[in-house]
């Protein structure tokens, strides 16, 4: 039996899964049987396993033994209708009540079911049974979901409800070995809220975000003892910079946590079901981290390139025939994971005939959780000013080999280069290669005297009163009159149209409302929040005539109150704009959140419109 908020929350969830997925097969035209059921339960969690497919012409259905839970009801069969541009689809689902008996992982496998005349398989599912809480929190028959849950009706929020961890998954490394630091949100609350954070500043390391969804996915987890729905807040990879001790400071949070409670007054009871939300603001610090960081063994080779990790490398030339004044170009690829973008360029020691140029760099990575994963590519070009048969020697790489715990030496591939003498120019290769602009001439050794016919000046002529002397004066003059209209025109027409942005700013963040409110109404929650944040920030950016980009929560205090907006306003405003960045990774009701966004929004532009001086 259902008897938590949270749990209606998360079957609504499944049937939206189960819908979006038929829904997809209709319009393909496909047979589809899926099956569904929740990630993660807690032992005595009753749950539903249901099977559905997409049409009403099926037989046989049958289902494999299911082990590790208990079968309390099912399969009921129950059919839906749904109509989709006109044309009506109907679905069968099978449901099963089962109750998880013990801790562990366990799979269903898929079952089978002969649908239009066809045999088919469903998808297997995989469901992690959480044991219960050990003290202090719900016991046998309580769930994950209901874990997440507000704890009571208390006007106080225990630290143990809700909690933000911060873990390196290494503390003992080597300079410029690369690991992960990651900040995790346990909570058993669900109505949560961001107002500020403050992260670390990471002296001492190279730091680089992992790029993270915008959409907070949370799950069920046990952690020291309790169950807890969890999401990962934000992830570093980080390179100490140094050897020695170093620490990573505490990240603080300033947290707003929305707690139920029960109210007395008969018009509570009959408006809100008897209960008021009430705020409750909460700071947590994550502790400090200790990284022990290991000095690079002695012995480092000469051609050390700084790298810590795994690599290789590979090289290629463009051509081995050439003429004099034609581009060579050697490719290095150095590929590998670890600290590749501050991994040093080898160098080529080209002949002393070739004009040597800079090298390209391309740095192709991605970001994982062991450093940064790919490909530096670097391109050499030389040019050779004398024909002849050139030795190129291969490129030396070292690097320091996490694994083994040693230095590494790889070397490329010596290249034997004929050049013929030739009348080759190699502007237009190093044009797009470098941006010297000296070069224009190549291969010209002498630029001659240009020979043209003389005009000489009679002796005695003067420059004074001609007509070239009173030109000199003429044309300046009509020039800074030309600027000086064109200017004062311009400067009028910038005020008119600052004077227009402020006019028509409660005009446009009325049509932005009005389209986040259609995203509303579609559960478009990403689209949803970008739009009420563009509606905000450009309405005060039309009404101040100031920038999006010089705006800021820092600054936007002090231009407001200096267009004579009241302090409790302008608390208003940036509440609105916290509400709206941090609501995506709040665990609770998500249209609730969005509909309190929407509305607080339009209210603050409003109040904003009547209390902004010029």
């Amino acid at each position: 039996m259902i008897k938590t908020s949270e749990e209606m929350r998360k079957l609504i969830f499944l049937l939206i899964t189960l819908v979006a997925v038929t829904t997809q097969a209709w319009a393909d035209g496909k047979v589809v049987f899926t099956a569904s059921a929740p990630d993660a339960v807690v032992v005595g969690d009753q749950f539903r396993l249901s099977y559905t497919v997409n049409t009403i012409k099926v037989r046989d259905f049958r289902v494999p033994s299911i082990k590790g839970f208990d079968v309390l009801m099912g399969p009921n069969r129950s059919q839906r209708m749904q109509s989709i541009n006109g044309v009506t689809n109907n679905s069968i689902t099978f449901t099963y009540i089962l109750m998880a008996t013990a801790e562990g992982e366990y799979s269903i496998p898929g079952a089978t079911i002969t649908a239009d005349g066809n045999q088919m398989v469903s998808n297997s599912v995989k469901i992690k049974v959480l044991p219960p809480d050990k003290a202090g929190g719900n016991t046998g028959g309580s769930s994950a979901s209901s874990s997440s849950s507000p704890t009571g009706t208390s006007s106080s929020a225990s630290n143990q409800d809700l909690l933000i961890t911060a873990t390196a998954n290494k503390t003992n490394v080597y300079e410029q070995e690369a690991f992960l630091l990651t900040f995790k949100i346990y909570t058993r609350e669900s109505q949560l809220r961001f107002e500020n954070v403050k992260l670390p500043d990471f002296k001492g390391f190279h730091s680089q975000e992992i790029e993270m969804t915008t959409n907070a996915r949370w799950t069920p987890e046990h952690y020291q003892g309790r169950n807890y729905y969890t999401t990962v807040y934000r992830q570093f990879v980080l390179f100490p910079q140094q050897s020695g001790k170093l620490y990573i400071d505490p990240a603080q949070f300033q947290m707003t946590i929305g707690k139920p409670v029960q109210s007395d007054d008969p018009f509570d009871a009959f408006f809100n079901g008897g209960s008021n939300v009430i705020e409750i603001k909460k700071n947590i610090s994550t502790p400090k981290i200790a990284i022990n960081v290991n000095p690079l063994p002695t012995g480092k080779p000469a051609d050390f390139s700084g790298g810590v990790g795994e690599f290789n490398i590979s090289s290629s030339i463009n051509s081995k025939e050439l003429k004099t004044n034609d581009a060579i170009t050697i490719k290095l690829v150095i590929s590998g994971t670890g600290n590749l973008k501050l991994i040093s360029n080898p160098e080529i020691k080209f002949p002393d005939d070739f004009e040597v140029y800079d090298p390209k760099v391309d740095n192709q990575v991605r970001l994982t959780r062991e450093g940064l994963t790919g490909n530096k590519v670097i391109e050499y070009l030389a040019i050779p000013r004398h024909a002849g048969t050139y030795k190129i020697p291969g490129v030396s790489f070292s690097y320091f080999d996490i694994r083994s715990k040693s230095y590494k030496t790889l070397k490329t591939e010596d290249y034997v280069v004929n050049v013929e003498k030739g009348a080759g120019n190699a502007d237009q290769v190093i044009a797009n290669f470098t941006n010297k602009e000296d070069l224009k001439v190549l291969g010209e050794d002498i630029r001659y005297i240009k020979q043209n016919e003389v005009t000489l000046q009679p002796k005695g002529s003067f420059f004074y009163g001609s007509m070239t002397y009173w030109l000199f004066y003429i044309i300046p003059a009509l020039a800074f009159i030309i600027f000086f209209i064109i200017y004062r025109k311009q400067a009028a027409e910038n005020a008119n149209v600052a004077k227009m942005r402020t006019k028509k700013a409660n005009k446009v963040a009325t049509k932005r409302m009005k389209l986040a409110g259609k995203l509303l109404s579609e559960n478009k929650k990403d689209a949803f929040y970008d739009e009420v944040l563009k509606a905000l920030w450009g309405y005060i950016s039309d009404k101040l005539n100031i920038p999006v980009s010089r705006l800021s929560k820092d600054n936007i205090e002090e231009k407001l109150r200096n267009h004579g907006v009241n302090e409790e306003l302008i608390k208003e405003f940036l509440n609105a704009l916290n509400d709206c960045e941090f609501a995506r990774f709040a665990p609770g009701d998500e249209n609730q959140a969005m509909d309190k966004v929407y509305s607080s929004s339009i209210e603050v532009i409003s109040k904003m419109e009547n209390s902004i001086k010029h």
